[in-house]
């Protein structure tokens, strides 16, 4: 595990924008590509982490438990993408966060796609007011061992690419 904030912008994430359609904002449309970069946020409490059970109106993982997750669809760092994410899906601010990790990114196939997942660990110095966005439905903090109750096996790889390191 590293300290992360002002990392790099991932390769894949540069020729994404090079390569790929983009929406009227400007962020990269993966809709139709066959890979996709994303940013994969643990959200840690003393001994539990945050999850959140996504909405039916989200376009993957519909009404599965999940950490937070968005595409790496603009030319950021990981490390910005990941407080970006945070703070629109559950509300915390950075000045809530003791420490943040960014663990070696990984590949897996699901739903059509191939995802490059690059995993990030965020500490809370408090437990905080979690605020959901249309994303989620209902959240719960939960032991660490309990997560594999809950989350893919693809979310749990990605946590322990973050404890290995």
């Amino acid at each position: 595990m590293r300290k992360v904030m002002k990392e790099k912008i991932p390769e894949i994430v540069k020729k994404s924008h090079r390569e790929l359609p983009h929406f009227s904002d400007g962020r990269v449309d993966y809709s139709d590509a066959d890979k996709a970069p994303t940013v994969i946020t643990f959200l840690k409490h003393e001994n539990k982490f945050l999850l959140l059970k996504r909405s039916d109106k989200v376009r993957t993982y519909k009404n599965k438990w999940c950490v937070v997750a968005g595409y790496l669809d603009e030319l950021k760092p990981v490390g910005e993408k990941a407080l970006e994410e945070v703070k629109e899906e559950t509300g915390i601010r950075e000045d809530e966060i003791s420490e943040i990790y960014s663990g070696e990114s990984f590949m897996f196939e699901d739903e059509n796609k191939t995802w490059i997942s690059h995993p990030v660990l965020m500490e809370l110095k408090e437990k905080p007011d979690v605020v959901l966005d249309w994303e989620h439905t209902e959240y719960k903090w939960v032991k660490e061992r309990d997560l594999d109750k809950y989350i893919s096996y693809h979310f749990l790889r990605g946590l322990k690419n973050l404890q290995t390191l």
